[in-house]
């Protein structure tokens, strides 16, 4: 059975900084290029960032270059989200995803809010 199950999210003020990670399990966690997401309220599920399976290279929305970074550890088949200099605007469910050629999988999301 997959399973992604995001931690970390939690109410933080502008300025500073949360850890989000997301665990798998029930799939080849090495093969899968993973990423995160997020989803504000009335808006779109948009990519924040994602990374290849063996994490050589990310790519990054605008919106969070210089500020949030994705890194993955293959051997504890854990993908993480460093984010540094939260904005209100990030305010936002964060999911994560796994993905390789047509399998997708998704994360129930952690709530991450930012908020003074």
């Amino acid at each position: 059975q997959v399973q992604l199950v995001e931690s970390g999210g939690g109410l933080v003020q502008p300025g500073g900084s949360l850890r989000l990670s997301c665990a798998a399990s029930g799939f080849t966690f090495n093969q899968y290029g993973m990423s995160w997401y997020r989803q504000a309220p009335g808006k779109e599920r948009a990519l924040v960032a994602t990374i290849t399976s063996p994490g050589t290279s990310t790519v990054y929305a605008d919106s969070v270059k210089g500020r949030f970074t994705i890194s993955r550890d293959n051997a504890k088949n854990t993908i993480y989200l460093q984010m540094n200099s939260l904005k209100p605007e990030d305010t936002a469910v964060y999911y994560c995803n796994a993905r390789r050629r047509t399998d997708v999988y998704w994360g129930q999301g952690t709530q991450v809010t930012v908020s003074s």
